[in-house]
């Protein structure tokens, strides 16, 4: 099945919820994070805000429906990745890794100096994945205010062994 990288429409923004779970699906075989695959995920609302500020891709079939997402945020000088899910039915075919270089091109045409994210530190398709797409783990000292404060919720919604990671824009 061909799949394509487009921007996110208006009309996707209720269907990427269920991509996500799919996504999510993953964590069933992990020890201690089972309980991702049935908690919160962004609803239509906040999937809309990313597409209407132009910050969320899909990746789509034939038929226009989306199989996988990406979605961030401006952080001043650094783009943050907020969500990359690829549907369970699709993981390992590289769509992933499609997202983030389409966003990588996007975002250094727009002058951005790094793309930033978090992550699990040792779930093998969290940071590993990162590592190997050119990103690199920020030590505590290196970690700016936005991101101290996304690690912290994070921690306070029950997730962690997360890590914050950045890949650097300039040539």
């Amino acid at each position: 099945m061909p799949l394509a990288i487009r921007m996110a429409r208006d009309q996707d923004a209720h269907l990427l919820a269920a991509v996500e779970r799919s996504a999510a699906q993953a964590f069933t075989a992990y020890e201690g994070l089972q309980w991702l695959a049935s908690g919160d995920v962004l609803n239509a609302s906040q999937h809309q805000t990313f597409i209407g500020n132009g910050h969320a891709w899909v990746v789509v079939d034939e038929q226009d429906q989306p199989w996988g997402f990406l979605c961030g945020q401006d952080c001043g000088e650094d783009w943050h990745i907020v969500e990359l899910s690829v549907a369970q039915a699709v993981q390992g075919e590289g769509l992933g890794r499609r997202l983030i270089a389409e966003v990588r091109r996007w975002a250094q045409q727009q002058g951005y100096s790094g793309l930033t994210l978090t992550t699990f530190s040792k779930v093998p398709w969290n940071a590993p994945f990162y590592t190997r797409l050119g990103f690199v783990q920020l030590d505590e000292h290196s970690l700016g205010g936005f991101l101290q404060q996304q690690l912290a919720a994070e921690q306070r919604h029950g997730l962690n062994d997360r890590c914050a990671m950045r890949l650097n824009l300039q040539r």
